[in-house]
């Protein structure tokens, strides 16, 4: 009844954010059924350069969606990308997703939110009768990426309920080193640094935002802001 109560005081602006939080838990769930090649922390780590590069190659992508050149994707011009690059969601999905990722409430999404929005969008296509389909939205070689950072999620969550937990991050660094206070702290930190809603669970999305910040890429958001604004 508690839970009830708890999802009528929502605020109705968190409705279709935790209805897209719960589809995005599900499709994790039917990803983390088939398991990870990822063995350890490190190895994670270790594939950031190479994500880095992968990631930045889609600036180009980010440019011609903003059409008017301002910084930032519309919501408009979000729908001309799905559109574009074949992307089937309802409209209704397309604001969802919007709303999840521009966290910086400026009506457009930064190249980062981006980036994190087209994550998800890759997870929620996820089709099992469908292994076989080259690309799931047009962009191959980025996909390639996203199953990375997919797989590098479903390492983390051990018990594969679709959220990561303290217990879990520690857990997954601990498989790296030889434990101990040090460790600790660093799974702490890690932790901290994805649990924005600090709810001792982190999500996808959350963890996709941490990644961007871990590798660098809301620097150049940083940048662009600054570019602007010197103009």
């Amino acid at each position: 009844m508690g839970g009830a109560v708890a999802k009528q005081n929502l605020p109705k602006a968190l409705v279709p954010e935790k209805k897209l939080e719960a589809k995005i838990v599900e499709a994790m769930k039917q990803r983390e059924s088939k398991g990870t090649s990822i063995k350890s922390f490190n190895s994670i780590i270790l594939k950031f350069p190479k994500i880095d590069m992968s990631l930045r190659k889609c600036k180009a992508t980010f440019q011609q969606f903003d059409e008017d050149a301002n910084g930032v994707i519309d919501r408009q011009e979000l729908k001309n990308c799905f559109r574009e690059l074949k992307i089937n969601f309802t409209e209704e999905e397309v604001s969802d997703l919007f709303e999840a990722c521009d966290i910086s409430d400026e009506m457009g999404m930064k190249f980062s939110e981006f980036i994190v929005l087209l994550c998800l969008v890759y997870l929620l296509k996820q089709d099992p009768t469908g292994l076989h389909v080259k690309s799931r939205m047009g962009l191959p070689e980025l996909e390639s990426t996203f199953e990375t950072l997919v797989d590098a999620f479903v390492f983390l969550d051990k018990n594969h309920d679709g959220h990561v937990s303290r217990r879990e991050m520690v857990e997954a660094i601990n498989e790296t080193t030889s434990g101990g206070r040090s460790s600790g702290r660093i799974a702490m930190r890690r932790f901290e640094e994805m649990d924005w809603d600090k709810n001792g669970m982190v999500n996808f999305k959350e963890f996709l935002f941490a990644f961007t910040r871990w590798i660098g890429i809301d620097n150049d958001d940083e940048e662009d802001d600054n570019v602007a604004e010197n103009n």
